[in-house]
């Protein structure tokens, strides 16, 4: 990419998460139709889904930094090393996935 130039998503990264949001969502909405949920119902059902998730993510967001919080304050000190240890692990992890599920 030549320099100054940006694409849509790098300006306004919320256009992106819109249009996922929006086709997980009615592919959810689909998935409810299909179990036999009443047109009538699906709305209120998207938006408490919705909003389940958004607590389970600001649960999990708390949890996790107030574990690191007490780790920074309790936990043992880690060598240099420590803190560039979980990126690789987490990216050999998803590797790992992402070719289980690609090979079957």
């Amino acid at each position: 990419m030549r320099q100054g130039a940006s694409t849509v998503t790098v300006r306004w990264p919320w256009i992106a998460a819109f249009g996922f949001g929006l086709l997980h969502g009615l592919g959810f909405a689909s998935a409810l139709r299909e179990i036999g949920l009443p047109d009538d119902a699906v709305p209120l059902a998207l938006l408490f889904f919705n909003l389940g998730v958004e607590a389970g993510q600001i649960l999990f967001v708390g949890a996790a930094l107030g574990l690191a919080i007490c780790w920074r304050k309790y936990g043992p000190r880690l060598p240099a090393w420590g803190w560039r240890a979980p990126p690789y692990v987490a990216g050999v992890l998803a590797a790992f996935w992402f070719l289980e599920r690609t090979m079957r």
